[in-house]
């Protein structure tokens, strides 16, 4: 009853992230962690939620290309990277080409992320006591080494000690300090107000007459849509992309699960120029980095949501810390100290990944490549980009009154700007994550 439980799961997220994952810029964090926090909340089975959560984010990564090769406009934050070689293949009208290469790359990052992570992970279990005392102080210095890689080091540096003395300054306000001693915190709102800040900074300056006049006004972008191609059957991502293309996929997606702990886009990027930086025609230097890019973006978010959960069971990774946030943090169900990992046995883990990734590479990978024109047009003029925002916004808004009442949605809206401002400067969701999560051990060491 439990394995049909997690393909159904498995269907239902394959086919809600398909369509998400075409809708432009859709962040990653924003629309997998409030939906996957929602299901835990309701009680379901581990084993199933992973399902469900594994098949959404393959779904994703396999039709956020999508966007990016039709119209030059990411799906999501870790499509961005692509934009420049897909408008490459697009100018030479190579856009069903770019997304098939994108497809496939995701494939191949799907099929050497499961099982490379689950090795990975079973391998660091004996590590896992010394790593999870150290947790607050690996937070911390994750903090600073994720502030030392961004774009502007200086400003992510800077802004670790204030936004942790807010966090822990709105905890005390609303529980008082013997509470918060005592364990008592809002988590999972805070995670989601640094998770819309960049929203909620663009609404407010939509209110501000000076900035609404100094907005520059564009026309309608025009996006021109070829014809699906006539494939029939069920496409082979190795008969897709060359030899050659192949390889890097594999090389890349080796290096993303082994480098879990890093950022994604970062990696992304370098890798992806690296191993194709040596290939002189513009096309097949375009084709190879985008399928390599896709593979080592699916492999991170895979091997980055796995390594951590089943052999740490706190989240130590950027992508732990966001999109599967709630696998590890949701109050009341789980905890640090109670989470997915605590609850099911390493063995436990496997058929949940397999059954979720498998379902959704026979779900979502079909239809990518033989209608991505069409989803792609349907989402383009029938799906609101405003409307799926709003939706996240209002969720968020009921789980702050939920966490902490009505005064907390005033706190998440301040945590939200803080963080949304702070984003714009240029300190990552990677900065702000860890600092939420070192913030109480922080303060008090700072206090002594």
């Amino acid at each position: 009853m439990l394995i049909v439980q997690m393909i159904i799961a498995s269907v239902l997220g394959s086919v809600v992230y398909t369509f998400i994952g075409v809708a432009p810029g859709t962040d990653e964090t924003a629309v997998l962690a409030p939906i996957t926090l929602a299901l835990v909340l309701t009680g379901m089975h581990p084993a199933v939620i992973l399902a469900f959560f594994i098949a959404a984010i393959v779904a994703k990564k396999l039709t956020d290309s999508i966007p990016v090769a039709v119209a030059g406009i990411p799906g999501g934050v870790m499509a961005a990277p692509m934009v420049e070689h897909a408008v490459i293949l697009k100018s030479h009208g190579k856009a069903d080409v770019s997304i098939r290469k994108m497809a496939s790359g995701s494939v191949i990052g799907t099929l050497i992320a499961v099982p490379v992570s689950l090795i990975l992970a079973n391998a660091l279990v004996p590590l896992a006591p010394v790593i999870k005392q150290y947790s607050n102080q690996l937070f911390f210095f994750g903090a600073v080494f994720l502030a030392l890689m961004a774009r502007e080091k200086v400003i992510s540096l800077i802004s670790i000690v204030p936004m942790a003395l807010l966090i822990q300054g709105l905890r005390h306000l609303y529980w008082g300090v013997e509470a918060v001693q005592e364990g008592k915190v809002v988590f999972i709102s805070f995670f989601l107000a640094i998770t819309i800040g960049p929203m909620i900074v663009n609404i407010l300056e939509l209110m501000i007459k000076s900035s609404r006049e100094n907005l520059t006004r564009h026309s309608y972008k025009t996006v021109t849509l070829r014809e699906d191609g006539g494939h029939k059957g069920l496409p082979n991502p190795f008969k897709i992309l060359e030899k050659s293309e192949i390889v890097s996929s594999v090389i890349g997606s080796i290096v993303g699960c082994v480098t879990f702990f890093m950022s994604p886009v970062g990696m992304t990027i370098f890798l992806g120029e690296t191993l194709s930086s040596r290939v002189k025609d513009p096309v097949k230097r375009a084709s190879r980095a985008i399928s390599t890019m896709d593979a080592l973006t699916n492999a991170t978010y895979i091997s980055g949501t796995l390594i951590p959960l089943i052999a740490l069971g706190i989240p130590l990774s950027p992508m732990a810390l966001g999109p599967a946030n709630a696998l590890f943090n949701a109050p009341p169900r789980f905890s640090l100290e109670n989470n997915m990992h605590h609850i099911l046995n390493s063995g436990d883990f496997i058929l949940p990944v397999v059954v979720g990734a498998a379902v959704a590479l026979l779900v979502t990978y079909p239809i990518t490549i033989k209608y991505s024109t069409r989803i792609c047009k349907f989402v383009f003029e029938r799906i609101s980009h405003e409307a799926l925002l709003g939706i996240f916004f209002g969720l968020v808004m009921m789980l702050a009154f939920m966490d902490a009442g009505l005064i907390n949605i005033g706190g998440v809206l301040l945590v939200a700007l803080v963080a949304g401002v702070l984003n714009r400067w240029g300190v990552n969701y990677g900065v702000q994550f860890m600092t939420l999560y070192c913030a109480g051990w922080l303060v008090n060491l700072l206090v002594i």
